[in-house]
C-alpha cells in the first residue's frame, strides 16, 4: 500500500510539473509571439512606408516637364517686372535642383538592415520628398500667377 501510495504521489507530481512545464512553454509562447508578429509588423510598416515614398516621387517626376516648360515660358514672356520673372525662374530651378538632389541622396536600405531602422529611413526620406513637393508646389503656383497676369497685358499690344 505504501508503494501504491508512493506511485500515486510520483504520479500527481509528475502531471504537476507537466502542466507547470505546459503552462512555461505557453507562456513564453505568449510571450514571444508578440515580438515576432510586431517584426513582421514593423517590416511590413517598412514596405508601406517605401511604396509612400517612391509614390511621392513618382508623382514629382510627373511635374519636371512643368517645371521646364514654366522656366521658358518666364524667359520668353514679356513681363513689367523682369525681376520678378527672374526670382520664378530661379524658383522652378530651385526645385527641380531640390529634387535631383533628393534623387542622388536616396539609398535604399539593404535587405540586412533591420526592418526599424528601415522604417526610420522611409520616414525621414519622406519628409524630405514632401519638403521637395511643396517647393515645386509653390514654384510652379508663383510662375503661373506671373505667368497670368502677364497674358492681359501682353494681349492688347498683340493686337
Amino acid at each position: 500500500m505504501h508503494v501504491l501510495a508512493s506511485a500515486r504521489v510520483l504520479y500527481l507530481r509528475a502531471v504537476e510539473f507537466s502542466r507547470f512545464t505546459l503552462l512555461l512553454a505557453a507562456w513564453s509562447l505568449l510571450t514571444v509571439l508578440p515580438a515576432c508578429l510586431s517584426l513582421e509588423s514593423e517590416e511590413q510598416k517598412a514596405e508601406t512606408a517605401e511604396k509612400a515614398v517612391l509614390g511621392k516621387h513618382d508623382e514629382l517626376m510627373g511635374k519636371m516637364d512643368q517645371l521646364y516648360d514654366l522656366r521658358q515660358q518666364l524667359q520668353k514672356a514679356s513681363l513689367p517686372d523682369t525681376v520678378e520673372a527672374g526670382q520664378r525662374r530661379r524658383s522652378l530651378l530651385a526645385a527641380d535642383a531640390a529634387m535631383m538632389s533628393w534623387m542622388h541622396q536616396y539609398h535604399k536600405p539593404a535587405a540586412s538592415v533591420a526592418a526599424d531602422q528601415q522604417l526610420a529611413y522611409f520616414q525621414k526620406q519622406q519628409q524630405f520628398i514632401d519638403s521637395v513637393g511643396v517647393l515645386m508646389e509653390h514654384s510652379i503656383d508663383s510662375a503661373q500667377r506671373v505667368l497670368k497676369h502677364a497674358q492681359p497685358a501682353s494681349q492688347p499690344s498683340a493686337q
